[in-house]
C-alpha cells in the first residue's frame, strides 16, 4: 500500500546534514513495521532487522558498553551480514523491550550519524512515558504512522484518478461533476466501515466483502484489550479497559465531552486520568482538547479539564459501537452518525499532523467542532453529518474571532459563501496542503 510517510522517510534519509536515528511511533497494527521494511528494501542495498522483543540474545548485546563500533561489530557477527554507513538500514523493532537500545541511539546521534538506524514498537509511546526510560532527548527524529487517511484508502482500492480530482476540485474552488461526487461519497461510506487500519484495508481490497471486514476489526480490538493486560498492571488494565470501553457511550451524548461517570458511577480524573493518558499514549484513542477561545495561538486557551476521546481509527468505532452497515451504506437516519462523522474528521486532521482542538467558551451553548492552528492562521470547522447546513456556532465563532478560514464539511459538494467555505466530507485530506 501507498503510504503518504514514504516521502518523510525519503527526505529522513537524504537529510546528510541533521539526520539523527528515527523512532516511528504508532498504534498497534498500523502498519510501522511494514512500511519501514518495505522502505528498505526500495531504498537501500539491504536492512538489517533485529526484532527486540523476540531475540532476546541480539537485546544482550546492549546490556553493557553501548559505544556505536561495539554495537555494530556485535551485530554484524549475530546476524552475519555487514552494516555499512548509508548503504545498510539498521532496523531495531519492539525497541520499547531493551531500555538500553533506545539510550544507544544517543551515541550514535553523536558519534556514529553516519549509520542509518529506524526504530519502532507496540505501545512505544506508553514505555517512554510511563517507564523512566533514559530517552535520548534531542538526539532522535520522531515520525508518528497514523491508519490510511482517506486519499491512501483511495490510492488502495484503484481510485487515484478520484483522488486526483478531489484535489484538483479543492484548488479550484469549484464542484465535483455530480456522478463523481456520488461516487466519492459512496467511497467515503465504505472508508468508514472499513477504517484504515491496513491488515483490514487489504482484507477489503482482496476479497471485496464489507461484512467480513467486522471480523478483522474485531479481532484488532481484542489484540488492544489484551497490550492493556500485557503492559500494564492487573489493577491500572481494569481501568484502561473499562475507559476504552465507555468511549461509544461517551460519543452517544449530545454532550460528547469524557465524563468519568460514564465510565464509573463516583469515577473522576484521579482515578482513571492515567488510563486515559495511556490509551492516548498507545494511540489506540485520539483527544480532541477544549479551548475557551479561538485566537493566536489556541493551544494556550486550553481547558485541560475538558476533552473529547475517540478511536484511533473510525472503523474500529463502528465496529466497537455496533453500528449496522445499512445505516451507513444507506443513510439511514441515526443520531450515531454525527460522532462517526466527527470521529472520521478528527483521525483525519490527527494524520495531517494538526493539534485538535474544540472549541466551547464558557456560560454558553455553542460549540465549535474543531479549530486549527497552522503558520498563525486560525481554522474554524463544522461537522456535519448528511446535507444539513445550519452552523450556529461557527457563525458565532467567525463573527467573534474572524478566522483566517472557515469550512463547513458535510455531503454536499463543493461550494462557497461569502465567509465560508463548504466542502465534502471525502476532500477532508485536501487541508494537509
Amino acid at each position: 500500500m501507498r503510504r503518504k510517510i514514504e516521502e518523510k522517510l525519503l527526505r529522513w534519509k537524504n537529510d546528510e546534514e541533521g539526520r539523527r536515528p528515527l523512532l516511528l511511533y504508532g498504534a498497534r497494527q498500523v502498519g510501522k513495521t511494514f512500511i519501514l521494511l518495505d522502505f528498505g528494501e526500495k531504498n537501500y542495498e539491504n536492512v538489517v532487522y533485529i526484532n527486540l522483543e523476540t531475540n532476546r540474545s541480539v537485546a544482550s548485546v546492549f546490556e553493557n558498553d553501548i559505544a556505536p563500533g561495539r554495537i555494530i561489530t556485535l551485530l554484524e557477527a549475530i546476524v552475519g551480514e555487514e552494516i555499512h554507513p548509508g548503504r545498510t538500514l539498521l532496523f531495531l523493532d519492539e525497541i520499547q523491550s531493551c531500555e538500553r537500545a533506545l539510550t544507544s541511539l544517543k551515541y550514535f546521534c553523536e558519534q556514529a550519524p553516519e549509520y542509518h538506524i529506524v526504530s519502532a514498537g507496540s505501545l512505544l509511546g506508553v514505555a517512554v512515558n510511563r517507564q523512566q526510560y533514559s530517552f535520548p532527548v534531542g538526539k532522535v527524529k520522531s515520525l508518528s504512522l497514523y491508519p490510511l487517511d482517506f486519499e491512501e484508502f483511495l490510492w488502495a482500492v484503484g481510485e487515484e484518478t478520484l483522488a486526483g480530482e478531489i484535489r484538483a476540485c479543492c484548488e479550484a474552488h469549484r464542484p465535483m461533476i455530480e456522478a463523481l461526487h456520488q461516487k466519492a461519497l459512496e467511497l467515503y461510506h465504505y472508508y468508514l466501515i472499513v477504517g484504515g487500519m491496513p491488515a483490514v484495508v487489504n482484507e477489503y481490497v482482496s476479497r471485496g466483502k464489507l461484512v467480513l471486514v467486522p471480523n478483522m476489526q474485531h479481532e484488532i480490538l481484542g489484540n488492544y484489550v489484551a497490550d492493556m493486560a500485557k503492559y500494564a498492571s492487573a489493577e491500572e488494565a481494569v481501568k484502561i479497559r473499562a475507559a476504552f470501553n465507555s468511549i461509544p457511550a461517551q460519543l452517544a451524548k449530545d454532550n460528547r465531552k469524557f465524563q468519568y461517570k460514564v465510565v464509573q458511577r463516583g469515577a473522576s480524573s484521579s482515578m482513571f486520568g492515567a488510563s486515559i493518558e495511556w490509551l492516548e499514549q498507545s494511540g489506540v484513542v485520539l483527544k480532541c482538547k477544549r479551548i475557551l477561545h479561538g485566537e493566536d495561538p489556541i493551544s494556550v486557551y486550553e481547558d485541560l479539564s475538558s476533552f473529547k476521546l475517540y478511536m484511533g481509527d473510525v472503523g474500529l468505532l463502528v465496529a466497537k459501537s455496533g453500528l449496522s452497515l445499512q445505516t451507513i451504506l444507506l443513510g439511514e437516519a441515526n443520531t450515531f452518525m454525527g460522532a462517526v462523522t466527527e470521529n472520521y474528521l478528527t483521525v483525519q486532521l490527527a494524520a495531517m499532523g494538526y493539534g485538535i482542538y474544540y472549541w466551547a467558551p464558557e456560560n454558553s451553548q455553542a460549540e465549535l467542532d474543531f479549530v486549527l492552528q497552522a503558520g498563525g492562521q486560525v481554522t474554524a470547522i463544522e461537522s456535519k453529518r448528511g446535507t444539513h447546513n445550519r452552523s450556529r456556532s461557527l457563525g458565532m465563532f467567525i463573527q467573534k474571532y474572524k478566522p483566517g478560514r472557515a469550512i463547513r464539511f458535510s455531503e454536499e459538494n463543493f461550494y462557497n459563501t461569502e465567509s465560508v467555505e463548504a466542502l465534502p466530507l471525502y476532500a477532508a485530506f485536501c487541508l494537509g496542503d
